[in-house]
């Protein structure tokens, strides 16, 4: 009979969504007056003595088989980890206060103003009219998305309402928790303690179900060309964190499953191929549907047998928690929101988003399965368990009959169902050219099928009125400002952007690691570009090019512990992230030449061409500069995205081969497993060699390369090796000297206030602080990646004392840059031109024989290094090569 009792549950969810749709209904609505009536005709057949033929199937009906705990158990982790799935998670962060307000504060204040108004004529005491409010501040997602999505209300609107649904049944539950808890005695009466226990089991259950969800992730690519296996993963995801949460480890299970969904949603993409995301997405749908079908029947059929008993003084009861509840959402909404908008924390929302979401409280399945385990609990007195199982369901079966059935109006009357004036212009220029273009792809088609001219005549002549008609009416783009016009620009260029990091994940060119990356950029830019317009988007496409807190990080590792592994890694990451960029540049300029150029006209589509020129003039200049620090790894990684390139061009000639049946399936397979084992062995990402070896960079350095290896070594255990980036600033006017440095390739600008001066390979900064014992007299910054030997204070006067020639050259570089700054320098010495050095009796003796130092004034070329500003250092090569590239480089240049 069971089985029997479903199958009917079954056919009657499914004939009810037809019949929905036809009378205008939201279905939870039409499940709610149905399912009432299934209970009520159950109670009806069991109890009446007219027949008992059909007493067994219709006790299933009026007592299922399921209590509270086991509906909760089967359904809620479904309905709460699908809709995870379906948010805009990355737009919904735009709204991540107004959603949070609505989800958290409202339950509290939906809390408080329904308990307190209830207590002074319930009867019960406060706390059982405080856990009434907490089961009805609940929001069910279902009915109102549902009707949003049928008459097309504003995305924005939606993703509020959705999240609001999505969060506010985690606060809701965890709260009602601690009021059972204190109501049966087994949570402290205190409100600090409370608190306590409701911050404890939401933050818990935020970090277990997102640190699981992750590690779920991390297991997909395992499962790569396996689609079932990977739906199946996800379906034991939310029952596995419920169980443990709620079972074990004492954190909020719904809030648990509600995080580890959102994490999902974020990763899952990235470890996915597209084509199995959609896949995974459309199973959830269906068992989200049916989840959210039956759990909203079962419950509905329990209506009766909730509400019985309901005399005069509770229809005044339920009066005062219908007013309490709107007056506490309005508080909400037009008393906490506005303040969000004022501290800048969130978008503004439209004041008929506001009436939208005030009338849109509709309550379901989840209020009524807590309104039944209060029922069942038998701690509970039986006149607290009526007074809240009554009340709760009369307002979720007004909130269905009287919002359900009037918020479609509301919304039309609004004016919230039609497209904007720019979506609205934008709708008529695209009909117009696709509607062209169909008509052009009708007689090619006509002409291909040997169709009569007569016959194609008439569909070609509907097509051709309707492109006229919506050419006609295209005048509205042209009225668009232009900044909205670029505005729709851009955010079509950020969309179409995403779908593209899709696709080359899609395509194995991107890796699951940098997917992950791109995908945070890409939603970034289509978010600062809705709200910023074409500044936002400069400024997110310019933030991916600067160097991260984490490679700045490395760089400390590297500089301080001369750890160079996570440097390495992470430049090998850029170099690989530049590339892709450059990729992702160049297919945007062709999507606005292609698409938007026709779309939005010329001007918009020049703006948005200058814009994407100037992002990919950006991107080459940081392309080059690594290129020129390390050749060899920029040819080895094109070298390996030439060969996935082929790869995935070997792969497709296989399966059209297949499509058009000039090969079998057996010899597809076994032609696709040479590709995959290709695929593997050029995937593999070559290795970055830093060249930070201080004993390879000592012994090119050209004021030590002419040195014996005695005094090399001596040399090299004083200098550090150091890895600067393009424009970081190594040393600040005013500072105090602490090192001198040695730039082994690179190059670097002195910035005083009189002149600039560049160095290159070879040249030595810093010193001259050292020299005369005052403050940093310029700013030197990088020009390039450079690799630098630093010396510290001490160490560099153990340096010169020990090697007198080498004094005496550093001596002369740094009265030449002194000369060339004189003005501002006179503050710090007496005679700027030439540093004064006492030598002792000793080092008078020993210059000629201890080191080789050439003493030859700068070279022409030189000179005009320092004159003209013109870099002429060379990269250095790995693997061992000279750093310059060349075995001629002048010893000095600055």
């Amino acid at each position: 009979m069971i089985t029997a009792a479903f199958a009917l549950l079954m056919l009657t969810i499914s004939l009810l969504q037809p019949l929905a749709r036809r009378l205008g209904l939201a279905p939870s609505v039409l499940l709610a007056m149905v399912g009432t009536l299934i209970g009520i005709g159950a109670t009806y057949v069991l109890y009446t003595a007219e027949t008992d033929y059909f007493n067994s199937i219709a006790n299933i009906f009026v007592y299922p088989p399921l209590d509270s705990e086991r509906i909760l158990y089967i359904f809620l982790p479904l309905l709460l980890f699908q809709t995870s799935l379906t948010l805009d998670v990355r737009r919904l962060f735009e709204d991540w206060a107004p959603v949070l307000m609505m989800a958290v504060v409202a339950v509290f204040v939906a809390t408080g103003f329904i308990g307190l108004a209830l207590y002074p004529l319930a009867g019960v005491p406060l706390i059982a009219c405080l856990l009434l409010g907490a089961i009805v501040a609940t929001t069910d997602p279902v009915a109102v998305v549902a009707i949003f999505r049928d008459i097309g209300a504003p995305a924005r609107l939606g993703r509020i309402v959705e999240g609001e649904s999505l969060l506010n049944d985690a606060a809701a539950i965890v709260l009602f928790v601690i009021l059972v808890g204190i109501l049966t005695g087994q949570q402290s009466l205190s409100y600090s303690h409370a608190a306590i226990a409701f911050v404890q089991s939401f933050v818990g259950g935020v970090i277990l179900g997102g640190l699981l969800a992750r590690v779920a992730v991390s297991l997909l690519p395992l499962m790569r060309d396996l689609p079932l296996a990977q739906v199946t993963l996800s379906v034991a995801l939310p029952y596995g964190i419920y169980v443990l949460s709620d079972q074990f480890a004492g954190v909020s299970a719904v809030v648990a499953v509600v995080a580890a969904g959102i994490v999902f949603n974020l990763y899952g993409p990235a470890r996915v191929q597209p084509a199995h995301w959609r896949f995974l997405h459309a199973v959830w749908e269906q068992v989200s549907f049916w989840a959210a079908s039956l759990i909203f029947m079962l419950a509905a059929i329990l209506i009766p047998r909730l509400v019985a008993g309901f005399n005069p003084l509770d229809i005044l009861l339920l009066i005062i928690v219908i007013i309490a509840a709107l007056a506490a959402r309005a508080v909400v909404i037009y008393g906490l929101l506005p303040v969000l908008s004022i501290l800048r924390a969130g978008q503004a929302v439209n004041n008929k988003y506001k009436i939208v979401m005030l009338w849109g409280g509709m309550r379901g399945a989840v209020t009524l399965t807590l309104a039944l385990s209060v029922l069942e609990n038998p701690a509970l007195s039986d006149e607290i368990s009526a007074f809240v199982t009554k009340l709760a369901t009369g307002f979720v079966l007004f909130t269905l009959l009287v919002y359900g059935t009037s918020l479609k109006q509301l919304i039309k009357l609004l004016g919230l169902d039609r497209l904007s004036a720019r979506d609205e212009a934008l709708r008529t220029q695209y009909l117009a050219l696709s509607l062209s273009d169909i008509r052009q792809e009708i007689e090619t088609t006509a002409k291909a099928y040997h169709i009569a001219p007569r016959v194609a005549e008439g569909v070609m002549n509907e097509y051709e009125d309707r492109a006229a008609a919506a050419t006609a009416e295209t005048n509205m783009l042209e009225e668009l400002k232009d900044k909205d016009r670029v505005n729709m620009g851009l955010i079509a260029l950020a969309d179409r952007e995403q779908q593209l990091v899709l696709d080359l994940f899609h395509s194995k060119t991107l890796s699951g690691r940098a997917v992950s990356q791109f995908l945070t950029i890409t939603g970034q830019i289509g978010d600062l570009t809705r709200s910023d317009g074409r500044s936002g988007y400069k400024k997110a496409t310019r933030q991916p090019l600067k160097f991260s807190a984490g490679f700045r990080f490395a760089q400390f590792l590297q500089r301080r512990l001369r750890i160079n592994k996570p440097l390495a890694l992470r430049l090998a990451d850029r170099f690989e992230f530049l590339m892709v960029y450059r990729i992702l540049g160049d297919a945007l300029e062709t999507f606005n030449e292609q698409e938007i150029r026709p779309l939005l006209g010329e001007r918009v589509a020049d703006i948005l061409k200058e814009t994407l020129a100037n992002r990919q003039s950006e991107t080459l200049t940081a392309i080059e500069a690594l290129r020129l620090q390390y050749p060899d790894y920029a040819d080895a990684l094109e070298n390996k995205f030439l060969r996935m390139a082929g790869v995935r061009l070997e792969e497709t000639a296989y399966e059209e081969a297949r499509d058009q049946m000039l090969i079998g399936p057996e010899l597809h397979s076994d032609l696709l497993r040479d590709v995959e084992r290709v695929r593997r062995a050029c995937g593999i990402r070559p290795k970055l060699d830093l060249g930070m070896k201080t004993k390879e960079l000592v012994r090119a350095h050209p004021l030590f390369e002419g040195l014996p290896k005695e005094q090399q070594k001596a040399i090299m255990k004083m200098m550090r090796p150091q890895f600067a980036t393009p424009s970081e600033t190594l040393i600040r006017v005013g500072e105090r000297g602490d090192a001198a440095y040695f730039i082994a390739s690179g190059a670097v600008e002195v910035r005083t206030a009189g002149d600039t001066v560049r160095l290159g390979r070879g040249d030595v900064f810093g010193e001259i602080a050292l020299m005369t014992g005052g403050r940093r007299s310029a700013d030197v910054v990088a020009l390039g990646y450079c690799h630098l030997l630093s010396l510290n204070a001490q160490d560099f006067k153990l340096l010169l004392d020990k090697y007198p020639d080498l004094k005496a050259h550093v001596a002369m570089l740094s009265a030449e840059r002194l000369k060339m700054n004189s003005e501002t320098m006179t503050s710090e010495t007496e005679d700027p031109v030439v540093p004064q050095f006492k030598a002792t009796p000793e080092e008078d003796g020993k210059s000629a024989d201890n080191i080789v130092v050439p003493k030859s004034s700068p070279s022409d070329e030189e000179t005009q290094v320092r004159n003209d500003g013109q870099e002429k250092a060379e990269p250095t090569r790995q693997n061992g090569s000279d750093p310059s590239g060349t075995s001629d480089a002048p010893t000095t240049s600055g």
